[in-house]
């Protein structure tokens, strides 16, 4: 995974007491500056004119988003007078609030920012997801826990049902364990269900995973998440648009899903109801050129309804992650050739294997073998087996044929 050094330097300007230090400006609050570097300085960015912005009550971020870029500067907005802002179409009270945006959700932000591992990154620096940057209704901001770099990485997102079956649960955890060895990040929203599986398929596969959540990062929806999102953080990214003290609210979850697609290059839904809230990122995904892929399930499954809609609205329909890289592989080489040449030797399809995966093959044969036989082959228990026989299916090696029984596909791997 990818460091980025950070050094932080707060500075404290009040009533005009050090300005010429600090670069002060009219407002003269408190301002943070942080300096990101890979052994040298590669971004500046100063944070307080952006959380004035943010923090400005009825000024859509559209709206500052067109100030920032009529005036060169978040600083120069806020610094516009009245008549000025009305002239740009700004409402007379919008611009009042302006001069009294809300102080104490300001300085809560900056409380919060004081920890070395919490982020601010504000649209138009180099930090800020390229792709994301391009949707139509991008961010202001993001308020980030964890690894910067990685919202550049290519990422695919992984959505579904906050009550699936155990089947769509094992089917999401891994595909993405699959994909996150491929070279992607996997991103997802911190739910119950379906992205919680996605996040751990990743995070077992020591690869990288990003959670867009629907509130402040000061706290963590839900509350038995904790620990998860506690490992997404130190191994990935906590990401929200979200200022701290922001509680759950059912109308922050579907204006996350933006983001979740806006990241990825692509969208996989793994198990989603026919009116699933999974089907409003599938939309954005649609809305913002990303791929959309969906895994089918049993017509008798109400869980499936949701992906065969899609599948039936044009998405791909997926039965392994090779479909997937068949797609989009290519996005991830570069970053793979780029880690050291002692990486894991890997299959034809991308991913490596792991030596139990490598036993397992070895003892299939061409002949249809059921899980007890292969586990009277290999010394292996029966769920380590299932999990195993997924991961292979899903890579392509093996096949299941009618009665449940699995054999070798006609491929070659390598070790």
């Amino acid at each position: 995974m990818i460091k980025w050094p950070i050094t932080t330097v707060c500075c404290l300007v009040s009533d005009g007491v050090g300005l010429h230090n600090a670069g002060a400006t009219p407002h003269g609050f408190i301002q943070r500056v942080h300096y990101y570097s890979s052994g040298r300085l590669t971004l500046t960015t100063d944070l307080h004119p952006w959380l004035v912005l943010k923090h400005t009550t009825g000024l859509s971020r559209t709206r500052a988003l067109e100030l920032v870029q009529h005036a060169g500067s978040a600083q120069l907005a806020i610094d516009l007078d009245q008549p000025a802002l009305v002239d740009l179409g700004i409402s007379p009270e919008t611009a009042a609030a302006l001069r009294r945006f809300d102080q104490a959700a300001l300085d809560s932000d900056l409380k919060w920012l004081e920890h070395p591992t919490h982020h601010f990154v504000p649209h138009g620096s180099a930090q800020y997801p390229a792709l994301l940057a391009k949707i139509p209704d991008p961010p202001l901001g993001l308020y980030v826990v964890g690894e910067i770099a990685l919202l550049n990485h290519p990422q695919i997102a992984m959505v579904g049902s906050r009550n699936p079956t155990k089947q769509g649960e094992e089917n999401a955890a891994a595909f993405a364990h699959y994909l996150a060895e491929s070279g992607f990040g996997i991103t997802s929203g911190l739910a119950r269900g379906i992205d919680a599986a996605c996040h751990r398929g990743a995070l077992a596969s020591s690869g990288l995973t990003v959670a867009v959540c629907g509130t402040g990062l000061d706290d963590v929806y839900p509350r038995s998440h904790i620990a998860l999102a506690t490992e997404v953080a130190e191994r990935g990214a906590l990401v929200s648009e979200f200022s701290t003290q922001t509680l759950p609210h059912k109308g922050n979850f579907p204006q996350r899903n933006r983001i979740i697609s806006g990241l990825s290059v692509g969208v996989l839904v793994v198990e989603a109801a026919y009116r699933s809230g999974s089907l409003i990122t599938a939309r954005y995904a649609g809305e913002q050129g990303r791929e959309i892929f969906a895994v089918p399930g049993s017509i008798h499954n109400p869980m499936a309804r949701g992906c065969h809609r899609l599948i039936r609205d044009g998405a791909r329909l997926v039965e392994s992650g090779s479909d997937i890289l068949e797609e989009l592989g290519h996005l991830t080489r570069t970053a793979l050739d780029d880690n050291d040449s002692s990486k894991p030797a890997r299959s034809d399809s991308g991913a490596a294997l792991s030596d139990d995966h490598y036993i397992l093959l070895h003892s299939l044969g061409y002949e249809p073998s059921t899980i007890d036989q292969l586990c009277s082959r290999t010394g292996l228990t029966a769920d380590a087996v299932s999990s195993m026989l997924l991961i292979l299916e899903l890579q392509g090696h093996v096949l299941v044929t009618d009665g449940g029984r699995y054999v070798r596909a006609d491929k070659k791997e390598n070790k």
